[in-house]
């Protein structure tokens, strides 16, 4: 039995991990807490957790506690993931990783000394659908890749304590959406790209849209956009390549509709679809990996690596202002 603390009584965990467990007889909550003691015991009552914590080094402490799902805001991650690591508990962390690769770098070399599993929660990553692309792209079938491009925008509105839209916590469009695309050009390409050049709209030190260019080692260019001001909400990707070209509607959540399609020689061909859905998937791969039945598909070099690339995103797009940034997919050029 997997036994799961959380930390942070947050919107995310009842969909990211405590409907996914009830699914499961392999995997049970066992406690949750909060910065505020009788939000923890709210959230308890609602979802039938049996254990409050009073804080969260409280939570880290627990003997009942085999992995702790870090749904904290990105602020919060890396103190609190080490902190869980140093407590011999290995660590289920939301997305982004961190605040930075510095941040990253620490939390995977705390990983690394207390010899625990530490997993970043990019569900999307552990669907059929991404494997079945990744394994697509790496078959050949495309031929050399080309041109790729990946878009998630959504509107946010920006209420008071959103954190999405808190530069001190880890806001911001890129963080909060942009990550993806990112992380799934990253997957899909196999390499580590240049930034060549990137801008986005900043309003309170917080970017409401972000959009840049890579460029890939083996020759492949590719466009990341992300918004939290859109006009429509959309997350597609496409890749094109000396042979062919695909697409994929919704690669963020198949399990709410999603269309992935091929186009080679001329033909095109509808893809299955079909699967648990991304965090049911998520939590089985965290159950294999902690029975040593695989080893983690993010964290490590990988997070590092995308917060290293957010970094130089966020460098070169630093002055606010632009014009609003409206997407339009290159394949229709």
């Amino acid at each position: 039995m997997l036994r799961i603390g959380l930390l942070g009584a947050s919107r995310i965990a009842p969909t990211a991990v405590i409907t996914p467990a009830a699914t499961r007889d392999d995997v049970t909550i066992t406690a949750v807490a909060a910065r505020d003691p009788a939000r923890a015991k709210a959230f308890a009552e609602t979802h039938g957790i049996a254990g409050v914590a009073a804080t969260y080094a409280e939570l880290i402490a627990w003997d009942d506690v085999d992995l702790v799902y870090n749904g904290l805001p990105p602020a919060g991650h890396a103190e609190w993931t080490i902190a869980a690591l140093a407590a011999g508990k290995a660590v289920l962390c939301e997305k982004p990783f961190a605040r930075n690769a510095g941040e990253a770098r620490a939390m995977v070399e705390a990983a690394e000394r207390a010899g625990r599993p530490l997993i970043e929660a990019f569900h999307y990553r552990f669907h059929n659908v991404v494997r079945r692309a990744e394994e697509l792209v790496r078959s050949g079938a495309l031929g050399q890749i080309h041109r790729a491009s990946a878009v998630f925008q959504v509107a946010i509105p920006k209420t008071t304590g959103d954190l999405r839209w808190s530069a001190e916590q880890g806001g911001g469009a890129l963080m909060d959406l942009g990550c993806y695309p990112l992380h799934l050009m990253r997957t899909l390409l196999g390499e580590e790209p240049q930034i060549r050049e990137a801008r986005g709209e900043f309003d309170g030190g917080v970017d409401a849209w972000i959009t840049a260019a890579l460029a890939f080692p083996s020759g492949a260019r590719a466009d990341i956009s992300c918004s939290m001001v859109p006009e429509t909400r959309d997350a597609r990707a496409t890749l094109g390549g000396a042979k062919g070209r695909l697409e994929i509607i919704n690669f963020l959540a198949p399990q709410y509709g999603c269309k992935f399609t091929t186009t080679i020689g001329g033909e095109t061909v509808e893809h299955p679809v079909d699967g648990p859905s991304t965090y049911e998937a998520q939590l089985a791969h965290v159950v294999d990996v902690m029975a040593g039945r695989a080893r983690p598909l993010t964290g490590g070099a990988d997070a590092i690596a995308n917060m290293a690339a957010i970094d130089k995103i966020y460098e070169l797009a630093g002055r606010p202002g632009g014009e609003p940034w409206r997407w339009s997919d290159p394949w229709d050029a």
